[in-house]
C-alpha cells in the first residue's frame, strides 16, 4: 500500500507583495517539512497574490514575480511544493502556472487550461490557456495530477485527462472567492469529479481579503468515495496535513482510493519522478483535522470581519472611524470593525441634527459603550445653519426638501473625512445593499468614505447579523431599541424608510432576483411579487447606476455584488419593465 502525506497550505497572500508572499510560502513549506509531508500544495498564483489584474501588463512586475518564484524553488527541500505563479509559455505569452519544486529546483510545470471569464474573473484578459495534461509527477511513489481552480469545475475536463495520463491522486490549487452557499457548491463539484475520476482530491484555497473579494479558505481532502476526511477552517490561515492511502491493484480496475481499494489507471505519458516511496511520514502519526463549518450568519459575519481587517491592513490603516446614527446599519459596521481591528482602533462619532431624535443619540452612545470604543458627539446644527444662509440667495431661500436633506448628509461626510485627514483614520461607510441598489443614499454624504463594509448586505440580513452578534456576546452589543425601531434617515421630521421604499421584506427579494439573478420583471411577477413593487424597484435600480459607480469598494458576500460582478452602462435607454412606472412618492431621497 502506498501513502502520501499532503499539506494543504491555506495562506493569506497580498497582491504585489512578492517578497512577503515568498516568505509566507517558505514559512508554510517549513511547517509542512516538519510535519513529514511529502507534498505541500499552495493556492493559485500564490507568488503574485490573486487577482493581480493589470499589474500583469507591467513587464517589470512579471520579471520580478519570476525572480520571486525562483527563490521559492531554490528554497524547496525533501517536501515537494506545488506553487501557483505567473510564467511564460514558449511563445512568450503569460500563463497561470503551478510548478512542483523539490530539492532546490523546478521539476515540472502545469499550465491552467480553463480560464474563467465571468463574474469577478477576467483571466482571458491576461493569460493564454495551457496545452493539456502533462505527465504525472511521482511523489512518494504516487503519481500526482495537478490542476488549477476552474479546471475542476468542468465534467470531462482536465482532471479526467490527468487521471487518464496516470495520476492516482489529484491536487487542485484555488483562488476561489467567498459567496453565500459557495462551500456547498464546491462540495457538489468535488464529489462529481471524484465520481468521474475515482481519485481522491486535495482542494487548496487561499484565504484573506483582496479589495472587494474575500477568500474563505475551507481547504479539504476528499477520498475516492466522496467523503471529506480532513478540512481546514474558514477565514483563517492554516496548514492542513492529511495522509492519503493508495493500495496497489490491477491494471484495469479503478484509480485511487483512500480506503485502500485502489488500482492503477492506464498510462500514456512518461512519469516525472520527484521522490520515490516510501512516504516521509513513516512513523509520524498525524490527526486528520475536521474544522467545524460555520452556520450561515456566522459565515457572512466572518467574511465581513476578514474583508475589513485585510482591507485596512493591506492599505496601511490602523484605525477606522464610523458615523453612528443610532441605527441598525452603523451598529453592524461598528461591531464588525471592532472584531476586525480591536475596540481601541475604532472611533464612533454621532452627528445629531435638528431632526435627530433623543433616542438616536442615546442608542449610539449605548452601542459605543457596549463595544468599548471612543465616542464623540459633533452636532451639525451650526454648519447646517451656515450652509442654509450661504445657499439662500442661490436657491431662492433657505434649502428645503431634498436639497436640505442631502445637505445634512453631506455635512456629516465632511466631518468624517476631516477626521480621516487629521487622524489618518479610514472612514467606514454604513450603507447596505438595499440602499445601494435603490439609490437611497446621498452622493458625497453617507456614501463618502474609504470602505463600504456592508454594501453587499441586504437590509433584512443586517438585522439577522446584528442578532447573531448579540448572541455571541455575554450581553447584547446592539441595543434592543435599535433592533426594534423603524428604520429612518432622520433628515426631516418623522421620516421613515418605508415612506420612500417598499418594506424591506418585500424589497430585498426583488433586488436579489433582479440584480443577482438577472430576472426580468415578468419573471419576478410570475414568482408572486407585487407588480407595482417590481416596477418601482426596477426603476430605482436602473436609475441609480451612476451613483454606484462612485461608491467605495466593500466586502462581496453574494454571487453578484455591485462592482466587479455587475457592469451595467450608466447611459442606457433600455428599460426592462413592461408595466407602467409608478408615481414617485414625495420625499424620496434618491437624487444627487
Amino acid at each position: 500500500m502506498g501513502r502520501i502525506r499532503i499539506a494543504a497550505c491555506q495562506i493569506d497572500t497580498v497582491v504585489g507583495d512578492l517578497e512577503g508572499n515568498v516568505e509566507r510560502v517558505l514559512e508554510s513549506l517549513a511547517e509542512a517539512e516538519r510535519s513529514g509531508a511529502d507534498l505541500a500544495v499552495f493556492p493559485e498564483l500564490a507568488v503574485t497574490g490573486y487577482p493581480p489584474e493589470d499589474l500583469l501588463g507591467r513587464p517589470a512586475f512579471v520579471l520580478d514575480s519570476e525572480r520571486a518564484f525562483a527563490r521559492i524553488a531554490a528554497g524547496s527541500g525533501a517536501c515537494a511544493a506545488v506553487v501557483g505563479h505567473v510564467a511564460r509559455d514558449g511563445a512568450g505569452r503569460l500563463v497561470n502556472a503551478a510548478s512542483i519544486c523539490a530539492q532546490g529546483g523546478v521539476r515540472a510545470t502545469y499550465v491552467k487550461e480553463l480560464l474563467p471569464n465571468y463574474g469577478v474573473f477576467d483571466e482571458q484578459r491576461w493569460f493564454a490557456p495551457g496545452p493539456g495534461a502533462p505527465a504525472p509527477c511521482v511523489v512518494a511513489g504516487i503519481p500526482v495530477g495537478i490542476t488549477i481552480c476552474e479546471d475542476m469545475w468542468v465534467e470531462g475536463g482536465p482532471m479526467l485527462s490527468q487521471v487518464r495520463a496516470g495520476a492516482r491522486i489529484l491536487v487542485n490549487l484555488n483562488a476561489s472567492p467567498y459567496s453565500r452557499d459557495r462551500r456547498d457548491e464546491r462540495l457538489v463539484v468535488l464529489r462529481d469529479r471524484v465520481s468521474e475520476t475515482k481519485c481522491p482530491i486535495a482542494y487548496v484555497n487561499q484565504v484573506g481579503g483582496q479589495d472587494e473579494l474575500v477568500f474563505d479558505g475551507a481547504s479539504l481532502v476528499m477520498d475516492a468515495e466522496g467523503t471529506v476526511v480532513a478540512s481546514a477552517g474558514q477565514f483563517v490561515e492554516e496548514v492542513l496535513v492529511a495522509d492519503v492511502l493508495i493500495a496497489e491493484g490491477s491494471e484495469t480496475s479503478g484509480h485511487g482510493r483512500l480506503d485502500g481499494s485502489a488500482s492503477r489507471a492506464p498510462e500514456s505519458h512518461s512519469r516525472i519522478t520527484v521522490s520515490e516511496g516510501p512516504s516521509r511520514a513513516a512513523g509520524m502519526p498525524v490527526n486528520h483535522p475536521m474544522a467545524r463549518m460555520l452556520e450561515p450568519e456566522a459565515e457572512v459575519y466572518g467574511a465581513l470581519v476578514l474583508g475589513t481587517r485585510d482591507y485596512l491592513a493591506k492599505n496601511g490603516f490602523t484605525d477606522a472611524v464610523v458615523g453612528l446614527s443610532g441605527g441598525i446599519d452603523s451598529s453592524l459596521v461598528a461591531a464588525v470593525a471592532v472584531d476586525a481591528v480591536g475596540s481601541e482602533h475604532v472611533h464612533g462619532v454621532t452627528m445629531p441634527s435638528r431632526y435627530s431624535s433623543d433616542g438616536s443619540v442615546t442608542d449610539a452612545e449605548a452601542l459605543a459603550g457596549n463595544l468599548g470604543i471612543e465616542f464623540t458627539t459633533v452636532p451639525i446644527e451650526p454648519a447646517h445653519r451656515a450652509f442654509a444662509t450661504m445657499l439662500a440667495s442661490l436657491v431662492g431661500g433657505e434649502p428645503t426638501g431634498l436639497t436640505d436633506e442631502n445637505l445634512q448628509s453631506r455635512i456629516r461626510g465632511v466631518v468624517l473625512m476631516a477626521l480621516s485627514n487629521a487622524k489618518g483614520w479610514i472612514v467606514l461607510t454604513t450603507g447596505n445593499k438595499s440602499e445601494m441598489a435603490t439609490g437611497y443614499s446621498t452622493l458625497y454624504g453617507d456614501s463618502a468614505g474609504g470602505f463600504a463594509v456592508i454594501k453587499d448586505v441586504p437590509k433584512t440580513l443586517v438585522y439577522d447579523l446584528c442578532r447573531y452578534r448579540n448572541r455571541q456576546a455575554t450581553a447584547p452589543i446592539v441595543p434592543g431599541s435599535v433592533l426594534g425601531k423603524p428604520p429612518s434617515a432622520e433628515l426631516r421630521p418623522d421620516q421613515r424608510d418605508d415612506e420612500s421604499l417598499p418594506p424591506y421584506p418585500e424589497l430585498d427579494p426583488v433586488i436579489a432576483g433582479y440584480v443577482e439573478g438577472d430576472r426580468s420583471p415578468d419573471d419576478l411577477i410570475a414568482q408572486g411579487h407585487d407588480p407595482d413593487v417590481v416596477a418601482r424597484v426596477v426603476q430605482l435600480v436602473d436609475r441609480a447606476e451612476y451613483k454606484r459607480r462612485q461608491m467605495p469598494p466593500g466586502v462581496r458576500i453574494s454571487r453578484k455584488a455591485f462592482g466587479k460582478d455587475r457592469r451595467m452602462p450608466i447611459s442606457s435607454r433600455y428599460r426592462s419593465t413592461p408595466v407602467p412606472e409608478p408615481q414617485r412618492p414625495t420625499g424620496e431621497t434618491f437624487v444627487v
